[in-house]
């Protein structure tokens, strides 16, 4: 998972501008931060779909996203926070030009618009249009597509426990939720311009952390997770383990608009995930296993595949997925001090829909070398195989695909 992602810290630090009226433009630099990301993606991809007698579809695109962040101080309270992407302008995200065709261009847009203010000792009120910082959600994300809303975010640290609470009277989540999620890219279509209401506790305890969330999805859905993170030296290797649970669950007039407009009276309801991922490094040597298990009713319990609710492979996840089992392992090898060599196993098996006999498992086996040339400028290379089998009597098919990724990566 990716937990930096998540970190109210980081909702904190996404940046923004503003100008100074009959301010030299020397005395109003020096009041501005700025950073951002550059990503650039190259995917090809041979899909096989055997069973339907169909020759090896090739596909290769190129993916790219800028994020700038430009943050202004106002006052000595208050600081003026903006970020622009240029990439995708239906989910903040990569956006893809296909190289088979003409060099197409990237759009520009305004995500992050908002003012923080720290004037009360050890909070932090955030008012605009930002970033949705909830476990169910990615606020920041430098390579893929991000949930913002407008409306409020109030951070308040207590001893060890940071207390939160949000509302957000709009949101981009009908058109940021993962299309793959054929559930909730209904739901959203449906209910996309729902406000959002939600509370969290995140205490620290010694070497553990822990949170509670609440998240309200008017008259749309319920959510909530709890979770634990711990990091602990034995022996000369650092470990860390982190567990969650998540149960998310339909309101009965969207889930009886849902099994209409999917013509069935199997719908996912009610929805859990308990995940454990435990990762180790010993120096040279590193590896991470993890183990994800969804309700038998279904499993939908993120409204992005990144978020930590879920858990997320390369070509294959657990969210939305019904009475699912998916089994993660991954070692890595140091080259070099700033060259990784890693092997990647992840395994999927789950039902087609809830409380279903039909049987799908999905396998990916890929090896990846990443490469660190500096703190800010980072690649990787990853390629492999991947299988999808559906086992539905009379018409079972499965595809078996080659995959390969080139990303190159610059932070400042």
């Amino acid at each position: 998972m990716k937990f930096a992602k998540l970190s109210l810290v980081a909702a904190v630090a996404v940046a923004g501008f503003t100008t100074a009226n009959a301010q030299p433009l020397e005395e109003a630099i020096k009041n501005v931060d700025v950073t951002g990301s550059v990503v650039y993606r190259y995917n090809d991809y041979a899909n096989d779909q055997v069973a339907a007698g169909k020759d090896s579809d090739n596909t290769n695109t190129n993916h790219y996203k800028v994020a700038l962040g430009l943050s202004s101080k106002v006052n000595d309270d208050v600081k003026f926070n903006s970020r622009f992407i240029v990439g995708s302008s239906t989910n903040a995200g990569l956006v893809e030009l296909d190289s088979n065709n003409h060099d197409g261009q990237a759009d520009v847009t305004l995500s992050n618009a908002n003012f923080a203010y720290t004037g009360v000792k050890n909070t932090t009120v955030i008012v605009g249009k930002q970033g949705l910082t909830t476990p169910w959600t990615v606020a920041v994300d430098s390579d893929n597509n991000e949930q913002t809303g407008t409306g409020i975010l109030a951070m308040s640290a207590i001893g060890p426990v940071t207390l939160a609470g949000a509302y957000f009277n709009q949101t981009n989540l009908d058109l940021s939720t993962d299309a793959s999620l054929n559930s909730t890219k209904l739901l959203s279509q449906l209910y996309g311009s729902a406000d959002i209401a939600t509370v969290g506790a995140i205490a620290t305890l010694g070497s553990v952390t822990a949170d509670a969330w609440f998240l309200d999805m008017q008259d749309t859905f319920k959510t909530y997770t709890v979770g634990a993170k711990t990091a602990q030296k034995l022996a000369g290797i650092d470990l860390t383990a982190d567990a969650r649970y998540a149960s998310l669950s339909f309101d009965t007039p969207v889930a009886t608009a849902l099994k209409s407009a999917i013509s069935s009276t199997v719908v996912e309801e009610d929805n859990s995930m308990m995940k454990l991922v435990v990762t180790a490094d010993a120096g040279l040597i590193d590896g991470k296993l993890a183990y994800a298990k969804t309700g038998k009713e279904g499993g939908l319990t993120a409204l992005d595949n990144d978020a930590s609710t879920t858990l997320l492979g390369w070509n294959l996840t657990a969210n939305g997925k019904a009475d699912a089992d998916y089994i993660q392992a991954v070692l890595g090898f140091d080259i070099l001090a700033n060259l990784n060599l890693s092997a990647n196993y992840g395994n999927l098996q789950y039902k087609s829909l809830a409380n279903s006999t039909v049987d799908f498992e999905e396998e990916e086996v890929y090896g990846q070398l990443l490469y660190k040339m500096s703190k800010n400028l980072t690649t990787y290379v990853r390629y492999g195989t991947y299988t999808k089998e559906d086992k539905t009597p009379g018409v079972a098919k499965t595809n078996d695909d080659t995959r390969g990724r080139l990303q190159v990566e610059y932070t400042f």
